[in-house]
């Protein structure tokens, strides 16, 4: 499957599947039927999954973005009730549980959602995603972290750059969920230089310092009017500098989720006035937007407008940051 299309001219869209064509003709069919049909429903998400194979990033993509598709309309349920020892579907019952944990703020069953991936774990003992999920548990329950570091290599072990392992990971360490922004930098110390520079798991340095730079912003006063230092030196601007050098280039990425690394990158530039250097990453999306970064103050495809433009017309000049 190709990176980028050649869809030129169409205008910003947010598009869950991003590139993957076979899970956007999914979404499509579910969308239509609107949960009007359980059983044809399942088929479709069980032969998409099943043609998926041993592909362990383009499965994490699809299993995430079929699990927040599909949250509140049975299909999940539906499904394990049909074939309770299929793998496929403990994990994506086990996904979705997640996702609505995470929308809501609490699980409606740990023990149920851990259960299931530990079976399906059983069933497909090569499959990284039950303990990446498990992990997604680890956030909402506040697992201590040394039974996280356990989960954290089974997954990896599984497969060494999965890109949900590490942004879940990055997730539970975070100031947000109850760790601190100095357990973030660690974590992403201890990776950097492991980390391939093409890998599906490569963003996870941008988008922890992303991540840093809306919390500052988040906090007014001094500390957002000097956010934008944080672009300005040292290991991020190193990291921003070779992302910039890099990712969009033909080819370079080849991981599911590319395009959703390539807008935290879009957005990291801008927001370090760095709009012209912007410009090629743009190029690249060819409209298609993520929610996440753009929309922490207004409407991510308003958003991602605004910035386009401004990277149009930082190609003739300097233009300043977010």
């Amino acid at each position: 499957m190709p990176l980028f299309s050649s869809r030129s001219g169409r205008r910003p869209r947010i598009e869950p599947a991003l590139d993957d064509a076979e899970l956007a003709r999914v979404l499509g069919r579910l969308s239509k039927r609107n949960g009007s049909g359980k059983a044809a429903d399942v088929t479709l998400v069980a032969s998409l999954l099943k043609g998926t194979g041993d592909d362990w990033d383009r499965r994490g993509h699809r299993l995430s973005v079929l699990a927040e598709a599909t949250v509140d309309s049975g299909i999940a349920t539906a499904w394990l009730d049909r074939e309770p020892e299929n793998a496929d579907a403990l994990v994506l019952h086990s996904w979705t549980g997640l996702a609505r944990g995470l929308r809501d703020g609490h699980l409606e069953d740990a023990g149920e959602l851990v259960a299931h991936c530990h079976r399906a774990a059983g069933l497909r003992p090569d499959d990284p995603l039950p303990w990446v999920a498990l992990i997604g548990v680890a956030r909402i329950e506040r697992y201590r972290q040394n039974e996280v570091n356990a989960l954290w290599r089974e997954a990896t072990g599984r497969d060494s750059w999965h890109r949900e392992a590490y942004l879940q990971m990055l997730a539970y360490l975070s100031p947000e969920e109850g760790g601190s922004r100095a357990f973030v930098l660690d974590f992403v110390d201890a990776v950097r230089s492991r980390i391939p520079a093409n890998a599906p798991c490569a963003a996870v340095e941008l988008t922890a310092a992303v991540e840093q730079y809306q919390g500052l912003l988040a906090q007014g006063g001094v500390r957002a009017m000097t956010a934008g230092q944080l672009w300005g030196g040292g290991q991020i601007a190193a990291a921003l500098d070779q992302a910039a050098a890099l990712w969009a280039k033909p080819g370079f990425f080849q991981h599911a989720a590319a395009q959703a690394d390539l807008n935290v990158l879009a957005y990291a530039l801008c927001a370090a006035g760095r709009a012209a250097d912007a410009h090629p990453v743009f190029e690249a999306l060819q409209g298609v937007v993520t929610p996440w970064p753009w929309d922490v103050d207004g409407p991510a495809v308003q958003r991602y407008e605004q910035h386009l433009a401004k990277a149009e017309r930082g190609r003739q000049g300097g233009i300043g940051g977010l």
